[in-house]
């Protein structure tokens, strides 16, 4: 069948071995944003070329991109290798202005990058619908396919779901000889699978942190209350080292539960309060609060 078809996840009997089909029942898919300097002009050959040559779990990665579209600064294919497909959507047009600054805002890069994709004329939407269940590894092979693709001018990859963002260079394998899967797999969540975001609210005079699209990896979402903007990278560690341990052990968190988080530092969960109306979440969100060892759940 044609690739329109197997885009929407029709195929004939003698496709399934010999032809990419996009997985029918994933009805919302996880899903990157790439940002490019120029306009797109992406071809079936070099984008297979440079998913190969990625990593070696990808040698027999294959890319196929309607040409006639091609032609016209469109992109309108499916990528695959292993159990993963990979949707690509792409336009020459920009994306809205307020779509990438709600993800260039917390990300902590240098601003020169961010200018330059403030300027991008062209971005591909890459959407997952392969066939494997883990979400972890649906964004593994979803930041591989975008780091794939950073060697045809793509400055910034976005995670709109998780109001993050990450420069293409960075998953790029140009001038790396480690293991960009492992490295993919091991990536902090809170860095392009997760975001991590800090804002004054009126009538308070700390700062409140949390994070955005825990939801979409099965996981809870987490808040807390700080004093100052200096503590991000100490509430960082927390909801990343929380997010480990619930990813690792399959353990459960809810309102109520309390942990140890470090040597000396306990927390306690809550769900928000009803006037905390700025920590609205698709998903489950706790709000952490540090407590003494003497509050702790026996």
């Amino acid at each position: 069948m044609s690739i329109f078809s197997r885009f929407f996840g029709q195929h004939g009997e003698d496709d399934r071995v010999t032809q990419l089909i996009a997985n029918p029942q994933i009805e919302n898919p996880l899903s990157l944003q790439l940002l490019f300097d120029g306009q797109l002009r992406l071809q079936s050959s070099d984008v297979t070329a440079a998913l190969q040559s990625y990593h070696g779990s990808m040698a027999s990665a294959r890319c196929e991109i309607d040409p006639t579209l091609g032609e016209e600064g469109k992109v309108f294919g499916l990528a695959g290798w292993s159990k993963n497909v990979v949707k690509l959507f792409g336009f020459d047009p920009p994306l809205p202005a307020e779509s990438v600054e709600s993800c260039f805002a917390p990300s902590h890069y240098p601003p020169e990058v961010k200018d330059r994709a403030r300027s991008h004329r062209g971005h591909v939407l890459l959407f997952y619908a392969g066939y494997e269940t883990s979400p972890y590894e649906q964004y593994v092979a979803l930041a591989a396919a975008a780091g794939a693709l950073s060697q045809f001018g793509a400055i910034v990859i976005l995670n709109d779901a998780a109001h993050t963002s990450f420069p293409a260079a960075a998953l790029s394998r140009s001038g790396t000889d480690g293991d960009m899967i492992a490295l993919l797999r091991t990536l902090p969540l809170a860095i392009l699978y997760c975001g991590f975001v800090k804002y004054e609210v009126d009538g308070t005079s700390g700062v409140w942190m949390r994070t955005y699209g825990a939801h979409l990896l099965g996981l809870p979402d987490f808040a807390a209350y700080a004093s100052a903007h200096d503590e991000s990278q100490r509430y960082f560690d927390i909801f990343e080292n929380i997010f480990a341990y619930l990813r690792d052990s399959g353990a459960v968190l809810a309102a109520g539960h309390t942990m140890q988080v470090g040597e000396h530092e306990y927390l306690r969960c809550r769900e928000r309060a009803e006037d905390e109306y700025f920590l609205e979440s698709d998903g489950e969100l706790l709000v952490a609060e540090i407590i003494g060892p003497d509050e702790i759940n026996q």
